[in-house]
């Protein structure tokens, strides 16, 4: 009895190893360009990882890994991928294209992972898009445009414009010099420093905003948002939510004219505010600091919060 339950044990063990068996391949390129030039990936499979150097040099390596231990079957899907490098000037562009309808095994992207490495020079401008990974950038000064339909977006340390937009994931984004725009429909933003104007969307979670020198646009269907706005805003403000309650924290001496509504709970505010009419448990609408750009704010799932600092 003890000896076919050992062999049991070996068989299955045999099996799951053999589940996660994979083949795995490595293509390295390297291009000669110059600062200022312009990255473009356009993949229909993988995540993305961007990184920089004092180089002049875009470096990349893409990993493929095939979930299989036989090598014939291997080299059956790589046949399925059709990768393309193409360096002109200062710019380099990388398109992959996955042929999904082939059914030998198994007519879908499962069995293959992808991945980008790539480092560029620290001034350079990205197009990043995929349809199978996240997507990951930092220390870069430049212009950053990334979009997947599978995964995460994070950034860091971006010096410049930033357009960033999944539909699978959540987005975080450490500090960005320029204007920044994501939006998600899977997952919640985090934001942190932003000198520029901030548009922000998302349909599955909460957002949070560190921090905004500038102009913000925030809405969610799912949760709360928060956000601090350190300086003047030069332009209206707008926060809105049916998830969650919106809390608000502005530098002493911006001035604002309010208009706040909430259906799920009460308006509470820091500052005196200046206004004309009733006074509504959940409504608050008046200048702030003698008044400015609006700063519109609507919930229906929660309370309104306005702190000073």
């Amino acid at each position: 009895m003890k000896k076919v339950i050992w062999i049991a044990l070996i068989l299955l063990l045999c099996i799951t190893t053999i589940g996660f068996a994979e083949i795995r391949k490595e293509i390295e390129k390297s291009f000669d360009v110059s600062s200022g030039g312009e990255l473009v990936i356009k993949s229909d499979l993988g995540s993305i990882e961007v990184d920089t150097h004092s180089k002049e040099t875009v470096e990349v390596k893409v990993l493929i890994r095939f979930r299989t231990s036989d090598e014939e079957k291997a080299e059956e899907m790589m046949e399925d991928i059709d990768l393309d490098f193409m360096h002109k000037g200062s710019d380099v562009t990388i398109r992959c294209d996955f042929d999904r309808g082939w059914s030998g095994w198994g007519g879908n992207s499962n069995k293959i992972r992808m991945k980008y490495q790539v480092i560029v020079p620290s001034k350079y401008n990205l197009d990043l898009a995929t349809s199978g990974g996240s997507i990951k950038v930092q220390d870069i000064t430049g212009f950053v445009k990334s979009r997947t339909s599978g995964g995460s977006l994070s950034f860091a340390n971006i010096d410049g414009e930033l357009i960033g937009k999944t539909s699978g994931g959540s987005i975080k984004l450490e500090s960005c010099t320029g204007d920044a725009n994501v939006s998600t429909s899977g997952g919640g933003i985090q934001i942190g420093e932003v000198k520029g104007i901030v548009k922000a969307s998302t349909s599955g979670g909460g957002i949070r905003v560190k921090e905004v020198a500038g102009t913000v646009n925030a809405s969610t269907s799912g949760g709360g948002i928060d956000v601090y706005i350190s300086k003047q805003p030069e332009g209206d403000c707008k926060l809105k939510t049916s998830g969650g309650g919106i809390t608000v924290t502005l530098a002493e001496d911006i001035a604002l004219y309010l208009d706040a509504k909430t259906s799920g709970g009460s308006v509470d505010s820091e500052f005196p505010v200046e206004f004309r009419g009733k006074v509504k448990k959940s409504r608050l609408a008046g200048e702030i600091n003698g008044g400015g750009p609006e700063l519109y704010l609507r919930t229906s799932g929660g309370g309104i919060t306005i702190y000073k600092r």
